[in-house]
């Protein structure tokens, strides 16, 4: 089948999620996370991952705002930074985050080949509309889909249900574009046609689904349809 929709992830997919941390340790007086800015966006990161997989596994589901509080304050704490202000702050820039540099012009020239383009994330529908508004790119998505309408997040195949539930297409249609391994395995278990974007080089996660595409950016989608 031709590939008639794009679905794409939205944090360390087309937002680069390490930049609240960077752009507070830019900022006057934040000296002691200038430090360990770095280790910290990890951290945050990855326990937000894991305490959405540990609650999908559970059925103990809150909104992803919860969870990314809950993953900051353990990721404050392990690198000794205590100060309620700087947790505000960071909080605060995570409804900012940057696209990274190709995302508008990639949806644009997507758009121009008649594709539907389309987020499909953990993230709530506040923080979404928070992160498309602030990056620019709202004329560009067809829609915004939350895994708040299942309430549950990623990889549950309930999920990737949403996709046709919203578009009419067949799995065979779409082209799932994720940097999280994890979610790209989930996505092709599913049977979507997918796109790993492997910014950092990893490994390819020893999972059933297999990618179709392994990318380091998202510039040469257009090239992949």
């Amino acid at each position: 089948m031709t590939i008639t929709t794009c679905i794409f992830d939205a944090y360390g997919t087309l937002f680069d999620v390490a930049a609240a941390a960077r752009n507070a340790a830019r900022e006057p007086g934040q000296d002691a996370l200038a430090g360990v800015w770095e280790a910290l966006a990890e951290d945050w990161r990855r326990k937000q991952l894991e305490y959405s997989w540990l609650r999908a596994i559970t059925g103990d589901h809150v909104g992803f705002w919860q969870v990314t509080q809950d993953a900051l304050d353990w990721a404050m704490a392990r690198h000794g930074l205590s100060e309620p202000a700087l947790r505000d702050r960071l909080l605060a820039l995570y409804w900012e985050l940057a696209a990274f540099p190709e995302v508008p012009e990639l949806l644009t020239r997507l758009k121009a080949m008649g594709k539907t383009c389309a987020i499909l994330s953990n993230g709530s529908p506040d923080m979404l509309e928070g992160a498309v508004a602030s990056a620019g790119l709202g004329d560009r998505l067809d829609a915004v889909i939350s895994v708040e309408e299942v309430g549950v997040f990623k990889p549950a195949r309930a999920v990737y249900d949403l996709v046709g539930t919203h578009f009419g297409t067949e799995p065979a249609q779409v082209l799932f574009v994720s940097s999280n391994g994890w979610d790209a395995a989930g996505a092709a278990a599913y049977g979507f046609t997918t796109a790993w974007v492997n910014r950092a080089g990893l490994p390819q996660d020893r999972l059933p689904g297999v990618p179709t595409h392994v990318l380091t950016d998202l510039s040469s989608i257009p090239e992949l349809l």
